[in-house]
């Protein structure tokens, strides 16, 4: 007894329904292996751009702080030039107002200035001259003075005045 109109197909399991759901599953999964190897490449790719940013930063902090060290050397020296330049001119001044102190009657032959003292060697025309002119100046000036006289041949005397600054009033 037949209940068909139509002759029975013979059914298979796999059918072009099946076949198109696995391969869009397939294609779906290679997708997403593709998408994790794909990542995985640029999490690999960013690790090594983050190790050379870090080897950047410290090659630039360790370059800083070679040129701090540097820049405080640099500025150690100035400030040892500026204070000699300093102490130069300081000396310039007091040697000029050292000669200018002099009288033109009285004739300097050496002057040696050490740090808390000056000693002058010259020919005066008499005491008196190197006394009022001279001496009265260099006491004003220093706390101790003392001058040594010797007679020339031709009237004149030759003169030592050896002048001291008391360590205790610097």
């Amino acid at each position: 007894m037949r209940y068909s109109f139509i002759t029975p197909r013979s059914k298979k399991i796999v059918t072009p329904e099946l076949k198109l759901v696995l391969f869009f599953f397939a294609m779906t999964l290679f997708i997403l292996f593709v998408t994790y190897g794909f990542l995985l490449y640029k999490s690999h790719q960013f690790s090594q751009e983050v190790i050379a940013v870090n080897k950047r930063i410290s090659d630039t902090n360790k370059s800083i702080v070679m040129m701090q060290k540097e820049i405080a050397i640099i500025k150690k020296s100035a400030a040892h030039f500026q204070k000699v330049a300093t102490s130069n001119t300081v000396l310039k001044d007091s040697i000029k107002n050292l000669f200018d102190l002099v009288p033109e009657r009285i004739t300097l032959s050496k002057a040696v200035l050490e740090q808390n003292a000056l000693i002058l060697y010259g020919i005066t025309p008499n005491k008196e001259v190197y006394e009022f002119l001279l001496q009265a100046p260099l006491r004003s000036i220093f706390h101790k003075t003392y001058s040594d006289f010797y007679p020339l041949e031709n009237g004149w005397y030759r003169f030592v005045s050896t002048n001291y600054l008391d360590e205790e009033a610097l």
